[in-house]
């Protein structure tokens, strides 16, 4: 027997029993006469004493022991004269009788605590001993509990779990497809999936009526905090639903999930936002609401104004946007300006970022010259600022004023300590654009899939091809803090409209039929009205955990280049590997 308690489970009624207890040794202290060591397992410490009478055999086995040895042992359970209140098992102590060292430990490349500043990339080389510090531990368990509380809820609402191929056929509209040759099929190429859409809306048709997965995805895109190559989705769909079904169904999976995760309530009913005013208001489709510092609109009052920069730009289609940075004139210097203009120039190619300081003497700015009093008034009116602040101003196109003036907003609210980090904040934001403009192909693309339904309000403008990125659809992605953690639509069930979508994105009947036949093919036999949802479980779970980074709630995630640092994948494979899948390298001679 390893050992007949964990060690997070001994209490004060425990006192007087005889244990065993195995685990990693945390720490030991050596105070002379007495020998200390905390003992840790998955589910706690216990402290372990090593008492004055122990053999010469015991001293000498504990003289060797250090710092992660698994060790085994055997002892009486007593009242602990210096109580921890810190520690559940904090009001008892085992003074031991027997000790055996099951393996043991070189000295580690960093130290297994929460405490200690360690390089991101040594706790990835090394995962295996980064879970063993207990934040890791931790999010490991959170992971666990909230895949419990998905298929219960799941279950008891009667969806059915269907697995689909991770083997499949590469499709258009969406990220880059991570291809896999095939051997047996020479110069054929499966690719793994970036999401089972095509499969769940197949299992639509042929009657499941409602199903969920839990599947891995695979996108080949650039990463970043929130984002990995490989990732866990919670996949749903459900026939004969109309969207607000859908939504009811998804806020109660969240708040159940929620409160199994963080022990909270989030017993409000979700906001529901246009994607419309979700970007004017806050110059994002994900906006964190849980702070306000929001986007006000100055381009009308910018058309006659004498700053050709604001004027020219109101003029020709572009729009004039500002924010307010609350108490921060006597803060904000020129450098710190300079800092914000650098920054939404080169992460979003903003002209430049214009300033007003407002002080009790009045405004202070290198663009005041070009305005009245009554212009500067009413710019004041609009932006509601007052003495103490900075007004920050972005004239260019809508794509670059949101991007550059939501994400200077994020920044300030997060520097700036204006957000309420203990509060989460769930919302809707619905009704997205059906297509948009792309300048890099000069074409239209589906803002989501070329599958989401346009909403019947649209459909009249959508069928006459008259302005494409007005058309709406029955659309919703759900947000927290800021993260969209699911995104899903009611599906085009009509096979004549999905075709009408095929070509407004520039598709022929050959390439239709070549990358959608199969799917294409399935809706000539009698498709239900369906509709559904998909989860981003890892970000899911690292909002409502509230870590900075993705790879914290994933086991073994890949650093932003892509690379596994412990396995060190991606690598080298023998040539007869790609023989004998008819393929060759060129990369070594495209580098020369």
């Amino acid at each position: 027997m390893y050992r007949t308690h964990k060690l997070g489970e001994l209490r004060a009624e425990n006192i007087g029993e005889v244990v065993t207890l195995s685990g990693w040794v945390a720490t030991k202290r050596d105070l002379g006469g007495l020998t200390f060591i905390d003992l840790r397992d998955r589910e706690g410490v216990t402290q372990i004493v090593v008492p004055q009478d122990a053999t010469e055999e015991m001293k000498e086995i504990i003289s060797k022991i250090r710092s992660e040895y698994v060790i085994k042992v055997t002892g009486e359970v007593k009242e602990r004269f210096s109580k921890n209140d810190k520690m559940a098992t904090g009001d008892i102590e085992v003074f031991i009788t027997n000790i055996e060292v099951l393996n043991s430990a070189e000295v580690l490349p960093f130290e297994i605590s929460d405490d200690a500043n360690v390089n991101e990339n040594l706790r990835l080389k090394y995962r295996y001993l980064d879970i063993r510090r207990p934040a890791m531990m931790n999010n490991i368990r959170k992971r666990h509990d909230m895949m419990m509380a998905i298929r219960r809820f799941m279950d008891e609402s009667e969806f059915i779990e269907v697995d689909t191929p991770l083997l499949t056929k590469s499709t258009p509209e969406g990220a880059r497809d991570f291809l896999v040759p095939s051997r047996m099929n020479k110069g054929k190429f499966h690719a793994l999936p970036q999401s089972p859409q095509l499969f769940k809306q197949l299992l639509m048709i042929g009657g499941v009526e409602k199903y969920f997965q839990i599947a891995k995805c695979f996108r080949d895109e650039d990463l970043r905090a929130d984002r990995q190559l490989e990732f866990l989705q919670l996949d749903m769909e459900m026939s004969f639903v109309t969207m607000d079904d859908v939504m009811e169904y998804v806020e109660g999976l969240c708040k159940k999930v929620f409160t199994r995760v963080t022990g909270e309530e989030a017993d409000y009913s979700f906001e529901k936002m246009p994607y419309h005013e979700a970007m004017s208001r806050f110059g994002s489709d994900k906006p964190d609401v849980r702070f306000g510092v929001e986007l006000k609109d100055l381009t009308s009052m910018m058309k006659d104004c004498g700053f050709k920069a604001f004027s020219g730009t109101a003029n020709s289609g572009g729009i004039v946007n500002a924010i307010v940075a609350p108490g921060q004139a006597t803060n904000f210097s020129r450098k710190v300006l300079g800092d914000l203009e650098t920054y939404v120039k080169t992460y979003f190619g903003a002209k430049g970022l214009a300033w007003i300081k407002v002080t009790e003497e009045g405004v202070n700015s290198p663009i005041a010259k070009f305005f009245s009093e009554e212009e500067m008034a009413q710019i004041l009116e609009t932006t509601g600022a007052k003495a103490g602040d900075v007004i920050l101003i972005l004239a260019d196109k809508a794509k670059v004023v949101y991007g550059g003036l939501g994400a200077l907003r994020l920044k300030l609210g997060n520097e700036l300590g204006l957000i309420n980090k203990d509060s989460h904040k769930f919302l809707w934001v619905v009704d997205f654009p059906m297509f948009e403009w792309s300048e890099d192909e000069e074409r239209y693309k589906a803002q989501h899939h070329p599958f989401t339904s346009i909403k019947e309000e649209d459909m009249e403008m959508f069928l006459a091809g008259d302005q494409m990125d007005k058309v709406r659809t029955n659309s919703y992605d759900i947000i927290l803090n800021g993260f969209e953690i699911g995104g899903g639509s009611i599906r085009i069930h009509d096979r004549k409209v999905q075709k009408v979508v095929f070509e407004q994105l520039g598709l022929t009947e050959a390439e239709i039929k070549e990358k959608f036949g199969f799917f294409v093919e399935a809706f000539k036999y009698g498709a239900p009205p369906h509709g559904g949802l998909a989860f981003g479980v890892d970000r899911w779970l690292m909002a409502m955990l509230k870590q900075d980074s993705i790879r914290d709630v994933i086991p073994f995630p890949v650093t932003n280049k892509g690379q596994c640092l412990l396995t060190e994948a991606p690598g080298n494979v023998d040539i007869e590997q790609l023989e004998e899948l008819s393929l060759t390298s060129t990369y070594e001679e495209a580098t020369k």
